[in-house]
């Protein structure tokens, strides 16, 4: 990046960290358990609620106890399931259509990141009814406070239970965009572990990665503060000492539990101090190919900590520590490398691999285009990057057709210290 670039975006960067302080940011109300949901609907004054999930939770039927306890408590529920991966303009206006029909009072997002998305979405437009979601993408532009909105997790790694953050997909032009507001915050987050059991272990190990992805980037970035550092490391040990577990054992309402807390945690620190290049460069792939967001994380994440290189070895090697990977004496070279390369093999163990195959070459210099334009000047990365800069990354895990080795921990524990050599998946 030339300098006269560099230095604008560093100024940008400084002046919203020494913001920080007096920006109104608040944690949602938590709340433990679906018994207390008809309670928290009294006390809003809320008798019509809007309930956005997707086909997926429709299908295991997760959403019925949620409708059960509240129509038996005399509340009115209206569904809407047509959610997508990547949540779009369309499911949007088409919830709320549905809100409007019913005459609703307030939301209740019922799964993961993509539920929630939509269901702020909707809290948008139900309060800016004339502006198209396109027109408030970026930073405060809703500055209107949403119907009263509840955030139920079914997965533990978006963290959109706590973020101001709502990401929207544009399918006629291909693209991805962020709109980040602090009235996007939730008001209540329903952290129940019993709601994440039925998750399949490749989704709990991509929203897992998700989860990790948050708490890494917040914690290297230039915009930290001492509580969200706390919170990061915090969510980097329960993610190494419970996502193992998660995966093989979905019905360990332990390991969920502590999972729920650890995407909480990333995502309420990633909310004050930010992520980076990795999500910048997920959220254009997301845009242009429908990709996974966890998926494209984890794929990413060890790509991008490499490329930013040594500038981040102090950053990594507390994230190292925090895993169990290193100690205080441990060189911070090594313990950074151990750190990345646990990443590697994270994603070895839950088959995620190292490729992307939709990805297409002649298409690289446009998602580049995209993902410098949301991380640049916004996001306080440790490194800079310009389009051309960023095309490598992308380059680094364009579908390969040779075999790459790496050293993969014993699978009892990603703590282990005992390695075994086997192949990545190409």
């Amino acid at each position: 990046m030339n300098k006269l670039k560099s230095v604008y975006c560093r100024v940008f960067q400084t002046c919203f960290k020494i913001a920080i302080p007096v920006l109104p940011y608040r944690k949602p109300e938590t709340i433990s358990s679906l018994d207390k949901l008809p309670d928290v609907l009294k006390k809003e004054q809320c008798s019509r609620v809007l309930l956005v999930t997707d086909a997926g939770i429709i299908k295991v039927g997760l959403h019925l106890p949620i409708i059960e306890a509240l129509t038996n408590a005399g509340y009115q529920v209206s569904v809407y399931d047509k959610t997508q991966v990547n949540p779009t303009v369309e499911n949007v206006e088409e919830a709320v259509k549905l809100y409007h029909e019913n005459g609703c009072q307030g939301i209740i997002a019922l799964g993961g990141g993509s539920s929630m998305d939509c269901a702020k979405g909707v809290g948008i437009r139900v309060v800016r009814k004339r502006t198209p979601l396109s027109k408030m993408k970026g930073v405060l532009k809703v500055l209107h406070k949403l119907p009263v909105l509840i955030a139920i997790p079914t997965t533990a790694g978006t963290g959109s239970e706590c973020t101001l953050a709502a990401v929207i997909s544009d399918p006629t032009n291909k693209t991805k965009y962020a709109i980040e507001d602090f009235c996007l915050i939730p008001k209540y987050a329903l952290l129940d572990a019993r709601m994440t059991t039925s998750l399949p272990p490749f989704l709990t190990a991509t929203t897992g990665m998700d989860a990790l992805t948050h708490a890494i980037e917040a914690y290297i970035g230039r915009s930290t503060t001492k509580d969200t550092r706390e919170a990061s490391l915090q969510a980097i040990s329960l993610i190494y000492e419970n996502l193992f577990e998660a995966y093989h054992h979905g019905d360990d309402l332990k390991a969920r539990e502590n999972m729920a807390h650890a995407a909480y945690l990333a995502g309420w620190a990633f909310s004050k101090s930010y992520v980076g290049y990795v999500h910048a460069l997920a959220h254009a792939l997301g845009g242009r190919y429908g990709v996974a967001h966890g998926y494209a994380n984890a794929i990413l994440l060890p790509v991008v900590l490499r490329g930013y290189g040594t500038k981040v070895y102090p950053a990594l090697k507390d994230c190292a520590v925090a895993a169990g990977l290193a100690d205080v004496t441990t060189d911070e070279r090594i313990a950074a490398i151990r750190m990345i390369e646990s990443i590697e093999e994270m994603n070895n163990v839950f088959d995620i691999g190292s490729s992307i195959e939709e990805i297409q070459v002649e298409d690289i210099p446009e998602l580049c285009h995209h993902a410098s334009k949301e991380a640049n000047p916004l996001y306080p990365v440790p490194v800079l990057f310009d389009e051309k800069e960023l095309e490598r990354f992308y380059l680094d895990i364009v579908k390969k057709e040779s075999v790459v080795w790496s050293p993969v921990r014993s699978k009892k524990s990603f703590k282990a210290k005992e390695t075994t050599l086997i192949p990545e998946r190409p």
